[in-house]
């Protein structure tokens, strides 16, 4: 950590054992700061080689911004994953709730649990709120997905 490298483990991948990794600290500070670092794969390279993975944790420092440790989970483009993935909200202004009758919109989810591969997992999805009534709850079930991703049913 004093050389300004932040450790941490790659993991996952059937015949590939757990790796423990370097990163350049200040370059993974600013990309944890982004968005799509949170819900994109990501290509690593390992000894030459490039991987394919998913940022699955990372820990702080309680009151430094220092970044203690991440974990990568290696995927496969054959194989289904599951992630969390961000909720983009638009068109709460254009709303006739909003406009003309004084209503509020409130976000109980900021993110909502998908199943996919690889190559359909995207970065955000977007809830249009343009059509909104007032009273009226738009539930998980309701948000328009993409092509190959579903929602991650629990239980």
């Amino acid at each position: 950590r004093n050389s300004g490298k932040t450790p941490g483990i790659i993991y996952g991948g059937k015949q590939e054992s757990p790796c423990a990794i370097e990163l350049d600290h200040n370059a993974l500070f600013h990309a944890l700061r982004k968005e799509a670092f949170h819900s994109s794969i990501l290509d690593i390279e390992l000894n030459g080689k490039a991987q394919k993975a998913l940022l699955r944790d990372y820990q702080m420092h309680p009151f430094k911004p220092l970044v203690l440790h991440v974990d990568f989970q290696r995927v496969s483009a054959t194989e289904k994953i599951h992630m969390r993935v961000p909720l983009h909200f638009k068109g709460a202004e254009e709303s006739e709730a909003v406009k003309f009758g004084g209503a509020v919109v409130s976000h109980i989810a900021n993110e909502l649990e998908i199943t996919c591969l690889p190559a359909d997992l995207p970065e955000f999805l977007e809830v249009d709120l343009s059509k909104i009534a007032v009273g009226q709850s738009i539930h998980a079930k309701e948000v328009s997905l993409p092509k190959g991703v579903a929602i991650a049913r629990k239980g």
